[in-house]
């Protein structure tokens, strides 16, 4: 396969492509040779993921927006990017290059203390009018009873 020119500072190397490229899955049907090569497409959708751009916006270098899209969503949807993702782990497993540690933060984070027992819109208990017992003193002669 005809080599592309490493044209973006992050885009995959020679090396790195080597390694990538037997992991890709083969095309099954003939036809058209495609236009943009496997690598052009994946930089790109290495350079949207990076980016964290629209689609829209991937350069054209990259070819069309929508051809990497959809090579990145038809992977996505069948699986191809996990098995990849699998193959390149037991790679650098077996070369040692993993380290399967296990770290546990025991960090706490607390709540201010003015953020304690502050009222929740909708679930607040109505109010009750506050009496006192001098009020019930001074109102009641006015009841019923009084004469």
């Amino acid at each position: 396969m005809l080599t592309v020119p490493v044209s973006g500072r992050a885009d995959l190397s020679d090396a790195q492509w080597a390694v990538l490229e037997p992991l890709l899955p083969r095309g099954r049907k003939p036809g058209r040779p495609p236009i943009w090569t496997r690598r052009q497409l994946i930089d790109g959708i290495r350079w949207r993921v990076r980016a964290g751009a629209p689609w829209r916006d991937v350069p054209g270098r990259y070819g069309p927006w929508q051809t990497v899209y959809g090579l990145f969503r038809r992977w996505q949807r069948d699986g191809t990017w996990a098995r990849i993702l699998a193959a390149l782990q037991v790679r650098a497993d077996a070369a040692g290059l993993i380290t399967w540690d296990v770290s546990v933060d025991s960090t706490v984070a607390r709540a201010h203390q003015h953020a304690a027992g502050a009222r929740k819109r909708g679930t607040c208990r109505p109010n009750r009018p506050a009496v006192s017992r001098l009020s019930r003193m001074i109102t009641g002669w006015a009841g019923p009873a009084a004469g």
